[in-house]
């Protein structure tokens, strides 16, 4: 788990570089995940389809399940923080609530319609065969 959290760490520090290079458009850890990503991506394609995976997918695999199981607690802060902007949150309380539930209709139908875009484009439509007659409509 030590070497997984490691490796993550190190993408996020190369994104957090990367992204201070660039001006900051994008955010460092944003980068330093997508980094994780192409390298996972690249060292299976060196792998044959049929090896195990990697200890280093492995370790990544074990250290990112350990960090999701206790996702909640990467709330806490942000709760906390929160709180000294109440005055704030009463002046446009409304507004911050509308704002929360519009983008997320949004973010929820965006990402229905990729996930039925990419369904139909990566899974082919299952070939049609002749129609079978009905257990009525049998000749006589």
């Amino acid at each position: 788990m030590i070497r997984g959290l490691a490796i993550l760490l190190i993408f996020q520090s190369l994104g957090e570089v990367a992204a201070s290079l660039i001006g900051g458009a994008v955010p460092g850890p944003v980068i330093g995940l997508v980094l994780l990503l192409t390298f996972l991506v690249v060292r299976k394609k060196r792998v044959s389809a049929t090896a195990t995976p990697s200890d280093i997918d492995t370790s990544v695999a074990i250290a990112a399940d350990g960090l999701l199981s206790h996702l909640s607690i990467f709330f806490i802060p942000a709760a906390v923080g929160v709180m000294l902007y109440v005055a704030a949150l009463t002046q446009s309380g409304a507004a911050w609530i509308l704002a929360i539930v519009l983008s997320t209709v949004a973010t929820i139908t965006v990402t229905a319609l990729v996930l039925r875009w990419l369904s139909k484009s990566i899974i082919p439509a299952a070939p049609s065969s002749p129609a079978q007659p009905q257990s009525g409509d049998s000749k006589k």
